[in-house]
């Protein structure tokens, strides 16, 4: 691993004198970035994927419940096309992208858009909804034409990104030094709160401002729940004994470990965004009937689920298919994390 990035620190100085340059012209004001008037919240990260931005997201939007109008915009990823399109439930991962089809069905009040263009899309948002309280927005500080007035910033505990390097030698998209412009900054995916010792010395490793507020964050797990039109078992309970996992995430890890702890699992693995095939389910079929004996389940994420569609016809529809939700739960000062989410919003309604 080593040599390797030492193999491909050309390659990403490149990259990082490429990205230095246009975020110069961006704060040098030869580019334009665009401050909404509605209030927007910007959920991103330094890195590739992996850093639960979609939990963190949904997290927002449990902090904003009860404020409505509220809408979502993200890119969509994995989904054919770059329109502005708002999703609804029934959607296709393949029109809308599987977290944001996700995001409307566990938050039907919602209103859910997707678009490439984040500035286009939030005037097409102001348009449709014109009392809308505040925009939240997944996987975009990295969009500098959008000025968002909250900016969130996630790393993981695991691989932050003062460990890290820039593409190709390390998962780095966009520099460090991009930290200086969160408002908040949350570490990911921590399996217990640190001590304040420890609080301290990640902020001391993160370099972050005495302004910029420092959270730390996990992971609980929703029960077990049999998908409708599923084959469920006499007990219409999943049996959790044996589970067949299978995933396409960036990170099914902690997951993994969470099941593990109860239960007996194999895991099948797809890359992060996988668009199941037909062979992929058989593949999964099959392996489902030999992998243990005895009652068993198979399982997977509510993101997963949202890429499956519907089961009919499939080598998965006479399966006890389950899946499995996440929420993210801040650690430290959770009350304080969603004061500032709420006075962010707070001021702008007022003056509506």
């Amino acid at each position: 691993m080593v040599m390797q990035r030492i193999a491909l620190a050309p390659f990403a100085w490149l990259y990082g004198l490429v990205l230095w340059m246009r975020h110069w012209l961006y704060d040098a004001r030869l580019l334009r970035s665009v401050r909404p008037a509605v209030p927007t919240i910007a959920v991103g990260n330094l890195a590739l994927g992996g850093t639960g931005k979609t939990p963190m997201l949904e997290l927002v939007l449990r902090v904003l419940r009860g404020i409505l109008p509220i809408a979502t915009l993200s890119r969509g990823y994995g989904r054919s096309g770059s329109d502005i399109h708002e999703v609804q439930a029934i959607d296709k991962a393949e029109r809308s992208g599987d977290e944001p089809v996700q995001v409307k069905r566990k938050f039907p009040e919602a209103r859910v858009f997707v678009g490439a263009d984040r500035v286009g899309a939030i005037e097409q948002i102001q348009q449709d909804v014109p009392d809308v309280k505040a925009v939240v927005l997944d996987d975009a500080l990295q969009h500098r034409r959008l000025d968002a007035g909250l900016k969130i910033l996630l790393t993981t505990w695991q691989r932050p990104w003062c460990d890290d390097a820039l593409l190709p030698a390390g998962r780095l998209r966009d520099l460090p030094s991009r930290r200086q412009a969160a408002d908040i900054v949350v570490v990911t995916k921590c399996s217990a709160l640190p001590s304040a010792e420890e609080r301290s010395h990640w902020r001391r490793r993160l370099r972050l401002s005495d302004a910029q507020e420092l959270f730390f964050a996990g992971i609980e797990y929703d029960a077990l729940r049999l998908e409708v039109g599923s084959n469920p078992q006499p007990s219409m309970r999943p049996s959790t004994g044996q589970l067949l996992l299978f995933t396409g995430i960036a990170d099914p890890q902690p997951l993994l470990d969470h099941l593990r702890k109860t239960a007996t699992v194999e895991h099948i693995a797809f890359p992060d965004h996988h668009a199941f095939t037909r062979p992929d389910l058989e593949r999964i079929a099959h392996r489902y009937a030999t992998f243990a004996p005895g009652p068993k389940t198979l399982v997977t994420t509510e993101k997963d689920a949202a890429r499956l569609g519907s089961l009919k016809g499939t080598p998965l529809e006479v399966l006890p298919l389950a899946t499995i939700g996440m929420r993210a739960v801040i650690l430290n000062e959770p009350e304080r994390f969603a004061e500032l989410i709420r006075r962010h919003v707070g001021p702008h309604q007022a003056h509506r």
